[in-house]
């Protein structure tokens, strides 16, 4: 199984370098396809780090946006342009460990089977008390109103095949609703439990209060979108070349039943 590597980042220099050298160690090289960073315009050097790797990993990709349009614009722009079947995400501030993709990978689904996402569950979360707190709370209100069970909604690393997540509606912010847009669509998840690490440079770009207020804005439009959805099994899948080749098939035993 081939994945893709795929790490947003604002504004990370002195984390990312690090963070893109310890996943070429810690995936092996039979199962990493690329490693794509995407730049969300930063202006801290950030492009500078990763740009002066790129002569020494192959498997490194570096994209940058033209302007910040925020984390989940950057995954989409790196799933659009993966290469692999499966993409395997985490955040760019170090703080996901990269070999928390291993279980993340013996989970998923093999050949289209479920689970169709891999979700990691923080153990040991290096946050603050009032962020842990914070973070505890939304993920109360969210399961309240999205039942999507899902324990941890901030952890970055996840695992999910590519062309499941291109079926997805896109909208801003949707990094944070994957596993209720997974369950909306008719998919199985599963979580594993990950290394959760401090981060060595820089400070989060998040606020508590700003992340409430879009939160809630955006779970409104999840919970709509959850309700007004609704896909149903296809229960046959017929083609004319399938009746034409059926046809020439009982023609075929015919005759050779007519010539014994």
């Amino acid at each position: 199984m081939r994945i893709a590597v795929v790490i947003p980042a604002y504004n990370e220099a002195g984390n990312i370098g690090r963070l893109v050298e310890e996943t070429i160690a810690a995936v092996p090289e039979a199962v990493l396809q690329e490693v794509i960073v995407v730049d969300d315009a930063s202006d801290d050097g950030t492009d500078a780090e990763i740009k002066a790797m790129l002569g020494r990993h192959k498997q490194l990709r570096y994209l940058r946006h033209g302007r910040r349009a925020g984390q989940s614009a950057a995954l989409r722009s790196a799933v659009i342009a993966a290469t692999a079947p499966v993409i395997a995400t985490m955040d760019g501030d170090g703080q996901n460990d990269p070999a928390g993709h291993h279980a993340a990978l013996a989970r998923l689904g093999r050949d289209g089977g479920e689970p169709a996402l891999v979700g990691g569950i923080r153990e040991g979360r290096k946050a603050k008390g009032s962020r842990k707190a914070a973070s505890r709370f939304a993920n109360w209100i969210r399961d309240k109103v999205l039942a999507d069970g899902c324990p941890d909604t901030g952890c970055g690393l996840k695992v999910y095949r590519r062309e499941d997540y291109l079926r997805l509606p896109y909208f801003t912010s949707m990094h944070r609703y994957l596993p209720a847009l997974f369950l909306t669509y008719g998919h199985e998840i599963a979580y594993e439990p990950v290394n959760d690490r401090p981060r060595l440079k820089g400070a989060s770009k998040y606020t508590n209060l700003g992340r409430a207020l879009i939160g809630l804005y955006d779970l409104v439009g999840v919970s709509w979108l959850r309700k007004r959805t609704s896909l149903p099994p296809i229960a046959e899948d017929l083609s004319g070349a399938h009746a034409a080749g059926e046809k020439a098939r009982i023609g075929q035993v015919k005759v050779g039943a007519s010539s014994k």
